[in-house]
């Protein structure tokens, strides 16, 4: 049996969309006993719902990546009492102040560029003055952004990659270390305030050195100065660190309130 023979005769006029006003519509002539004349619609309509529909795929498929991630670790990306923080909330009432912000909103502005160097941020100051506020905020607008990110502190991060020596473990030492460096962006907060030891040291050089080796974007947060963190993360992690880092100082006083007894 022969295929029925379609013939196409392509068609043009003006048409006006609400919204774009005049556009030249093609339209396609099909004859096949009756004419049917298909007409396509407003071209900006149409790129925008392709670009709506391509930005809600990647959103998609970014939350995907973000919650594997977390499941995989058991952490969330953004602690609870920190996912309101934001650049705007931060009260910048000196000079230093004003620094710290700028510095931590040009990062995230200039995210990509730093992902692409693999850019370190070390903020340093006391505890209270600031620094997870910052952080946080840099994070929130790299997930927003349809970025990878993790947040933890080193004693978590430590603790995560020893539960895997437990018999059972779900998952390998290297599976989470691979992870921690391989998301678009980490915060590691609390660096320094752990006991020290050789194998914490082991621990943290591993993970810093992969992103070291990936140029992928690191945030430290710490008390410690630049001796200290010296002495904590040892020569060759700070090595590291010192060719990459952009330091930040929190010198100024906390801003919680002091307890009343």
């Amino acid at each position: 049996m022969m295929a029925e023979s379609v013939e196409r005769k392509a068609l043009v006029e003006i048409r006006v969309c609400e919204e774009h006003g005049k556009y030249e519509s093609k339209g396609v002539m099909w004859l096949r006993g009756l004419k049917r004349v298909i007409w396509s619609g407003c071209p900006v309509c149409s790129e925008c719902e392709r670009l709506a529909e391509e930005a809600e795929l990647k959103e998609r498929e970014a939350r995907q990546r973000q919650a594997g991630i977390e499941a995989k670790l058991s952490v969330a990306g953004v602690p609870a009492r920190f996912r309101s923080k934001s650049f705007e909330s931060f009260k910048a009432d000196t000079e230093a102040m004003r620094h710290a912000l700028n510095k931590a909103a040009e990062f995230a502005a200039s995210f990509s560029s730093h992902r692409l160097a693999g850019t370190t941020l070390v903020l340093s100051g006391q505890p209270g003055t600031g620094k997870s506020h910052l952080a946080l905020a840099i994070l929130q607008t790299v997930l927003s952004n349809g970025g990878t990110g993790l947040y933890a502190n080193v004693l978590d991060a430590i603790r995560m990659v020893r539960e895997t020596w437990r018999r059972h473990s779900n998952h390998s030492e290297a599976d989470i270390l691979k992870t921690l460096g391989g998301v678009d962006l980490l915060v590691l907060d609390e660096i320094g305030v752990q006991y020290g030891t050789d194998a914490e040291q082991v621990t943290v050089f591993d993970i810093l050195n992969r992103r070291y080796r990936d140029m992928l974007p690191t945030i430290l947060l710490t008390n410690l100065d630049r001796a200290g963190l010296k002495t904590y993360l040892g020569e060759r992690a700070f090595d590291r660190l010192r060719e990459t880092s952009v330091w930040v100082s929190f010198d100024w006083e906390s801003f919680r309130p002091k307890a009343r007894l």
